[in-house]
C-alpha cells in the first residue's frame, strides 16, 4: 500500500520532522498527494473511502515506518471523517479542497451558546494534533440557550461538536513531550466566536449523512482500531530494531555464546504473542464490518471483544518494551538511535487516555 518511494520519504524526512516539531513539507506533500488524511472521507467528496480493513492496515504500516507520522495521518484522517456527519453540500464544498486537514480534541473545553440562530463558543482544548497544518480544528461544547445550560432527556448536559477555521482559533504552541514531537499536538482557544448552526454536528450513526458504511460503524470503536494500528506498528518496529541490535552484538563470539539463543527467542515470542493477538483483531474487524455492509444489528459483542482485546495488546505492548529496553544498554538511550525514537513515540503515545491502562 505504500510505494517504495514514499517509504524512502518517510525515512529520510524522519529526523527533520523531530527536529523542527511538526511535519515537513516533503511529508505533507506525500500525504497530500496520496489523500492520506482523506482515507476514510467518501469518494463523492473526493476521498478515498477506504474500507475499515484497508485502512487499519494502511495505518499500522505508516506507524511501523515512522511513528509520529503515522499517529499524525491517524488523528487527522479521523477528523476528516467527520465529513460523513455534515451537509453533503457544505461537505463536499470544503473536502474538495487537496490540502483540507482537520483536527483538534475529544473532550469537552467550552461552551456553545445559541443566540438567535448563531453559535457563541468560548472555551479551551488541549492536543489538537497537526495544528500547524490544519484547515479546520473540531472541538466539543456543553450547549447553552441564551445563556441556560440544556440538559437532555436523562438529565445530563448536552454536548455537540463544531468545526471552525483555523483562522479562527489562537494555537498556544505548548506540545513539547518525549516523543511524538512531530505530532505538534498543541492546545487551542476560542473567545466568543460566533458560528452558524451548520458548523455543529453529532458523531454517531444516527447522525448520518453520508451512505458509506463507514458512518454506520459507532465511533468509538473506530478510534480504538485506528489507535491500535499505531501502536501495533511502532511495537513491531521496535521488536525489528531489537532483534537488528541483537544481530550486531552476535558478532561478538563471547556476547552470542552467552546471550544470542535466549534473546532470540524472547523476541520470537514476543512477536508471536503479537501477531496471534492482531490476527484475532483482524478478524473482529472484518466480521464487523462485513455485519455492517449487511446491515447486521448483531455488533455490540463484537465491538466489546475490541474494546478488551485493544486495552489488552496495548497493556503488553507497554510491558514488553519495559522488559526488553534495558537489553540494548547505552545504545538505546542515544537520542538519535531508531531505537530511542520508536520507544519515545511508543510511551507518548501511551499517555492518550483511550487505550491507557483502566483502574
Amino acid at each position: 500500500m505504500i510505494s517504495a518511494k514514499n517509504k524512502a520519504i518517510i525515512n529520510d524526512h524522519r529526523a527533520a520532522s523531530i527536529q523542527h516539531k511538526s511535519l515537513v513539507v516533503e511529508q505533507l506533500e506525500m500525504i497530500y498527494v496520496q489523500k492520506w488524511f482523506n482515507i476514510w472521507v467518501p469518494r463523492s467528496y473526493g476521498g478515498l473511502e477506504l474500507s475499515l480493513m484497508e485502512g487499519f492496515e494502511l495505518l499500522e504500516e505508516l506507524a511501523y515506518l515512522d511513528g509520529g507520522l503515522g499517529w499524525t495521518v491517524t488523528l487527522c484522517s479521523g477528523a476528516n471523517m467527520f465529513a460523513g456527519y455534515l451537509d453533503p453540500e457544505q461537505a463536499k464544498a470544503i473536502f474538495s479542497e487537496r490540502n483540507v486537514c482537520w483536527g483538534g480534541s475529544g473532550r469537552v473545553g467550552g461552551i456553545a451558546d445559541l443566540r438567535q440562530g448563531m453559535y457563541e463558543i468560548s472555551g479551551e482544548w488541549q492536543y489538537a494534533t497537526g495544528a500547524p497544518h490544519l484547515t479546520h480544528f473540531t472541538l466539543n461544547c456543553f450547549i447553552h440557550e441564551d445563556g441556560v445550560p440544556q440538559l437532555d432527556d436523562e438529565q445530563n448536559p448536552v454536548v455537540r461538536s463544531f468545526f471552525v477555521d483555523r483562522d479562527s482559533v489562537l494555537i498556544h504552541y505548548d506540545w513539547d513531550t518525549i516523543g511524538l514531537e512531530c505530532t505538534a499536538s498543541h492546545s487551542f482557544s476560542i473567545a466568543k466566536l460566533m458560528v452558524p448552526v451548520s458548523n455543529s454536528f453529532t458523531i454517531s450513526p444516527a447522525h448520518r449523512l453520508s451512505s458509506g458504511h463507514l458512518y454506520n460503524y459507532p465511533f468509538l470503536p473506530f478510534a480504538e482500531i485506528t489507535l491500535l494500528a499505531n501502536y501495533a506498528g511502532m511495537y513491531r518496529r521496535f521488536l525489528d530494531l531489537m532483534e537488528k541490535y541483537f544481530f550486531e552484538k552476535s558478532r561478538s563470539d563471547t556476547w552470542a555464546d552467552k546471550y544470542a539463543k535466549n534473546r532470540f527467542k524472547l523476541i520470537d515470542r514476543k512477536r508471536t504473542y503479537l501477531e496471534h493477538e492482531m490476527h484475532i483483531v483482524r478478524e473482529l474487524i472484518a466480521e464487523s464490518w462485513e455485519n455492517v455492509i449487511e446491515d447486521f444489528v448483531l455488533n455490540e459483542h463484537i465491538f466489546e471483544q475490541i474494546h478488551l482485546k485493544s486495552h489488552a495488546i496495548v497493556r503488553e505492548i507497554r510491558s514488553r518494551v519495559v522488559e526488553l529496553y534495558p537489553l540494548a544498554g547505552i545504545y538505546a538511550a542515544q537520542r538519535d538511535s531508531e531505537l530511542n525514537i520508536v520507544f519515545r513515540n511508543l510511551f507518548t503515545a501511551s499517555q492518550h487516555s483511550l487505550l491507557n491502562i483502566e483502574d
